[in-house]
């Protein structure tokens, strides 16, 4: 066999997908803090992937170092292959970034507001036409095209930002705390939302929250951030299932308070207990329907009435707590104000 013979029945090589984003040890330092320690993840192509973790624990610093907004201490970060430090130009024409706060111009109307931000990034004037009623009815605002964005509720001038962010086609979006000040309803849409765009413009997204239930829906992944560090990274599902105890009970009994947590934890399937004062407990368990019999059992051969009982699968609460030995904190969030340096040149 010839040498070239040999070389064509040799297997091809397989292509490894550049990843949309890889970042890779990045750190960030003011002065003597270390506001970032270490952190390290790649989110795939096509990918909704979360960072999730209480205010203050580094999230919002890992998003503005991935968008070029302020400088890497050290380790490096890649977008589409381009690294931020050294091609931060062509990191800015793959994003679009919609920071914490509302930064959308309210004396100017829906329309005028997108018209601006396509043309800071030197969209051509019929391209831009289409990408804002394209987006306007992506969002559903078509018809408050011509109101003043003053006008707007704070989910509609949530979904005005977001149209913002994406009327120059970029390929990797950036939302920082997406839904926070919304109410109920209106995260509920924004979460649709951004899934459909996700597949009608193939976008790859990356959110930041620290609303578990954010990222259990909207996400594919998670990265669980505390205090500068990554604790855990993988599926919402995957994630709860490496908690220890597939289900949690609540229990309270009525009177008699006397600690009943060795008791607690020798019924079937009890993984854990914490007891919460005043005859309340928590229990973590693989089997919830044996464990529920058994402690209704136990109660009532005592003459113990139970006030309340319930029992949950285990929640991404569950998992932050097992990761984190602590309860997620819901302090009041901080307004970050930072806009998308515009790409140089405007269009007419």
């Amino acid at each position: 066999m010839t040498t070239a013979e040999q070389v064509s029945n040799q297997p091809a090589a397989a292509t490894v997908a550049t990843p949309a984003i890889a970042v890779e040890n990045i750190v960030k330092r003011y002065g003597a803090f270390e506001a970032v320690k270490g952190v390290t993840f790649e989110v795939a192509d096509g990918e909704i992937f979360g960072l999730l973790g209480p205010n203050g624990a580094g999230k919002s610093t890992l998003i503005r170092m991935m968008t070029t907004l302020i400088p890497v201490t050290s380790g490096r970060a890649l977008i589409a292959g381009h690294d931020v430090v050294h091609e931060p130009d062509a990191v800015r024409r793959l994003i679009g970034v919609i920071p914490q706060a509302l930064t959308s111009d309210i004396d100017l109307t829906v329309e005028e507001n997108l018209s601006i931000y396509a043309k800071l990034y030197g969209v051509p004037r019929v391209q831009r036409e289409q990408n804002i009623a394209r987006l306007l009815e992506a969002v559903d605002l078509t018809k408050w095209r011509e109101a003043q964005t003053k006008t707007l509720s704070g989910g509609m001038r949530r979904r005005l930002e977001i149209a913002r962010g994406l009327v120059h086609n970029p390929r990797i979006f950036f939302l920082d705390e997406p839904t926070t000040g919304l109410d109920p309803v209106s995260r509920v849409a924004v979460w649709e939302m951004l899934d459909k765009l996700r597949t009608s413009m193939k976008l790859t997204i990356l959110i930041t929250t620290h609303y578990m239930d954010e990222a259990d829906n909207l996400c594919d992944r998670i990265a669980i951030i505390d205090h500068g560090k990554l604790v855990a990274l993988d599926t919402p599902l995957a994630l709860k299932s490496s908690v220890p105890g597939s289900s949690v009970i609540e229990v309270q009994f009525g009177k008699n308070h006397v600690d009943r947590k060795s008791q607690l934890e020798q019924l079937a399937g009890v993984t854990g207990v914490e007891s919460r004062g005043s005859g309340e407990y928590r229990l973590m368990t693989s089997n919830g329907s044996l464990t529920t019999t058994q402690l209704v059992e136990m109660a009532t051969t005592e003459g113990t009435p139970i006030h309340g009982l319930s029992v949950q699968n285990t929640t991404l609460d569950d998992v932050f707590v097992y990761y984190t030995g602590r309860q997620l904190r819901d302090e009041q969030v901080k307004a970050l104000s930072f806009v998308m340096p515009p790409r140089p040149g405007m269009q007419p």
